[in-house]
């Protein structure tokens, strides 16, 4: 995060741009970036108990919590079919849940991973309507820096300095997979909405389960009804686009 920090300071000095904002909107933003930095380390935590696979499919009950949080702040009705593929999300995750039973604590930390991820997507949604995801995502970035420096106070745990190859990949992972994600994925909600975006994300764990296949090969095969599971969180996001078109077609 301190990374990805950094990358878009250097890119706001860069372009001339600035951050200034009002200290309400600045401390939102703060809050929220720590928020987000909580939801990364129950993701990397939900990794490492299980595996890339079983983390990144419950992940994608973030749409699930998208649809009964994005009402709140966006002071809509709920729609029912928001809610209705959010439960075949759920009950897909829990033939998962089942089926890798030995992998049940990681499945526990996704999900708390994908509960803060819809708080923070669905504000983001909110605060897009009002200021630049450039700003935006400077702010939540140095909350996160500023959160995780207190976990570490707090819990008192050893700081790793990478070296070597590290270097390259966590570049990689701050500038481009980081801070360019972040800054992307906040601009598109000024036309899509928090739940179709957090749907649409769901794809994520497709890529993820080919590219953990070919890097840790045996140890990211999974059981038959894993992949039922998996299928069943998939089907909800084609549904979704589908059933968008037609709304939007009509």
């Amino acid at each position: 995060m301190t990374i990805a920090l950094l990358g878009l300071l250097a890119f706001l000095v860069i372009t001339k741009r600035t951050i200034r904002t009002s200290p309400k909107k600045a401390l939102m933003y703060l809050t929220t970036g720590a928020i987000t930095a909580a939801h990364w380390a129950f993701f990397f935590e939900a990794i490492k108990v299980s595996n890339v696979s079983i983390t990144l499919t419950t992940l994608a009950s973030t749409s699930l919590f998208v649809a009964l949080i994005e009402p709140i702040f966006f002071r809509r009705k709920i729609i029912g079919y928001e809610v209705l593929f959010g439960l075949v999300t759920l009950a897909g995750l829990a033939i998962i849940f089942q089926a890798e039973s030995e992998y049940s604590m990681g499945v526990l930390l996704a999900l708390a991973s994908a509960v803060l991820a819809a708080i923070f997507g669905t504000l983001n949604g909110v605060f897009v309507k009002n200021d630049r995801p450039t700003v935006i995502t400077t702010y939540e970035m140095l909350g996160g820096v500023i959160g995780l420096s207190i976990y570490y106070l707090i819990v008192d745990q050893p700081f790793i300095i990478p070296n070597g190859i590290d270097w390259i990949w966590i570049l990689i992972l701050g500038l481009v997979c980081t801070s360019m994600a972040f800054v992307v994925s906040i601009e598109v909600m000024k036309t899509l909405s928090p739940f179709t975006v957090s749907i649409s994300i769901n794809m994520e764990p497709i890529y993820a389960i080919f590219f953990a296949l070919i890097i840790f090969q045996d140890d990211e095969f999974m059981s038959p009804l894993f992949y039922l599971g998996g299928l069943i969180v998939m089907s909800t996001i084609f549904l979704n686009s589908y059933i968008k078109r037609k709304r939007t077609n009509a």
